[in-house]
């Protein structure tokens, strides 16, 4: 059967109807369409439609059929050497949406582009940061070095980028970023305060790395007298998922903090490793706050409570 993709379109309403109606019509056709067919439907529209709607929804709806063909098409817009694409707002937020739709392949083959799109510093940072979450989410270890190489870059101006790229490298797992993370939060002490964004995945990438390492633990240490309320809490979870002997207390320490919300979740973090013993502790002894001993009993009659009753 041979399509005839203009009537196709056009029954669906892709130039004259609402974008959404258009994309909810489009999906319908898989009730009338070969799988084959649909996948040639879906990458005509991907290189024929201007309109960013259309073309977001066309490459969401692609994404149960995973063709190779469809992949190339992808690339090609990530690239921008699909004629159809403008420099808009839009058509950049379609190319990230590419980068992560790319990333669900798992394919290897698409880590040249994505690096190339990650490295390029003319390129868009919606862009960048869509290839670094790609490269961490495809997992190949090949990417390890160039996202190493992106967060020690010191003429990298996007903290956003080497956010995605941290976050990249945890989702690898590979302990080779250790020592360069480490290296960062060491020698950056002094211009951190003004990006505790990136603090913050990097706590949470040496967390998911989770090894007993002496530097890390000294990281981790550190974190926990930092002025962002956010990263002590990140370093609480990690010392919780972690194997060091002094999490405990470390922990413990935080449960005195001045922000109730690190309060908190350092109690949750050694109810988690520890018990009922903690709750009982904060409810019993003096020295804790009122905050912290009102939590105490939430997570009693919440949980514990429910334990006995089963």
């Amino acid at each position: 059967m041979v399509l005839n993709f203009s009537e196709i379109l056009n029954e669906c309403g892709v130039e004259n109807e609402p974008p959404e109606y258009a994309v909810k019509k489009l999906a319908g056709l898989e009730e009338f369409y070969t799988t084959e067919e649909i996948v040639d439907i879906y990458n005509y529209v991907l290189t024929h439609i201007k309109n960013y709607e259309i073309l977001s929804g066309v490459i969401r709806l692609s994404d149960m059929h995973k063709s190779n063909v469809t992949l190339s098409i992808l690339l090609d817009i990530l690239l921008k050497k699909c004629a159809n694409l403008e420099d808009t707002d839009e058509h950049i937020n379609l190319r990230a949406l590419c980068a992560k739709e790319i990333s669900s392949y798992r394919d290897n083959s698409t880590l040249g582009v994505l690096l190339y799109c990650l490295n390029n510093k003319d390129e868009n940072y919606k862009v960048r940061l869509a290839c670094a979450d790609a490269l961490g989410r495809i997992g190949d270890k090949y990417a390890v070095k160039p996202l190493i190489d992106v967060m020690q870059d010191e003429e990298e101006k996007s903290v956003y980028v080497k956010e995605s790229a941290a976050f990249a490298l945890g989702l690898i797992g590979d302990i080779r970023a250790i020592d360069p993370l480490v290296a960062i939060m060491e020698t950056k002490q002094g211009i951190w305060d003004k990006f505790s964004f990136l603090k913050e995945k990097i706590i949470e990438t040496l967390g998911k790395l989770n090894i007993n390492n002496s530097n890390v633990l000294k990281v981790f240490k550190f974190s926990l007298m930092d002025s962002s309320p956010m990263v002590r809490i990140n370093t609480i979870e990690a010392l919780m998922n972690s194997e060091y002997d002094e999490a405990p207390e470390l922990i413990r320490k935080a449960l005195h903090d001045n922000d109730e919300e690190v309060q908190r979740n350092a109690l949750i973090a050694l109810y988690n490793m520890q018990g009922r013993d903690i709750l009982d502790e904060v409810i019993s002894l003096p020295g804790y706050s009122k905050f912290l001993k009102e939590e105490a009993k939430s997570i009693i009659a919440e949980y514990e409570d429910d334990d006995e009753q089963d």
